[in-house]
């Protein structure tokens, strides 16, 4: 496989493409994995796209990234979610996030977790959001915090919420903090508490506010 020119590799059709076995698909060169086709992606296996190795992944047009599947997304290895570029993660759509499990969640890159759309960060499973570690969190986008569902805000943890920047928590929607539980809210900083508005602070539930 080795030996195709780059430019041939674009020119394999879709049935070439799922012919290749897995010790050919990990055989391929960086220069070969950056011409591949949206359409040839969509060809590959899940065995495939888990062969393939993190600089070729890594190397692949944005274009091929997005045609990844929920199923191809959630056939990556940890390794190769974090090898992703922050433009690659950019364009994974909502189905292939939303198919990420806790572990590819929490071994996103930071700028990466960012520069996913309000959508996709919509699509991420509650249980992959309450897995993701306190740096991750802090460098969410405040309309990346706007977009969290109340479900998976109610899942964040305590330390989640306390690592959270005040621009975030200013963020918070009504819904979402009447979503938060008196375990969530008594981590809050003062710092945290002064940013947010009256007309967030009325959204509290009492105990809440008691606490």
């Amino acid at each position: 496989v080795k030996s195709i020119e780059a430019e041939d590799v674009a020119k394999l059709s879709t049935t070439q493409v799922a012919a290749l076995t897995t010790a050919q698909v990990a055989a391929l060169t960086t220069a070969q994995a950056a011409v591949i086709t949206s359409a040839q992606v969509g060809a590959l296996s899940t065995a495939q796209v888990a062969a393939l190795v993190t600089a070729d992944l890594a190397a692949m047009s944005t274009t091929a990234v997005a045609a990844l599947s929920a199923e191809q997304a959630a056939a990556l290895t940890t390794a190769q979610v974090v090898g992703l570029t922050t433009a690659q993660a950019a364009v994974l759509t909502d189905a292939a996030v939303g198919a990420l499990s806790t572990a590819q969640a929490a071994a996103m890159r930071t700028a990466d977790l960012a520069a996913l759309s309000t959508s996709a960060v919509q699509a991420l499973t509650t249980a992959a959001v309450a897995n993701l570690s306190t740096a991750q969190i802090s460098k969410l986008t405040t309309d990346q915090v706007a977009a969290l569902t109340v479900g998976q805000v109610s899942e964040l943890t305590a330390a989640q919420v306390t690592g959270m920047g005040t621009a975030q928590v200013a963020a918070l929607t009504s819904d979402q903090l009447g979503a938060m539980t008196t375990a969530q809210t008594v981590g809050m900083t003062t710092a945290q508490v002064a940013a947010l508005s009256t007309a967030q602070v009325s959204q509290l539930t009492a105990a809440n506010v008691a606490v």
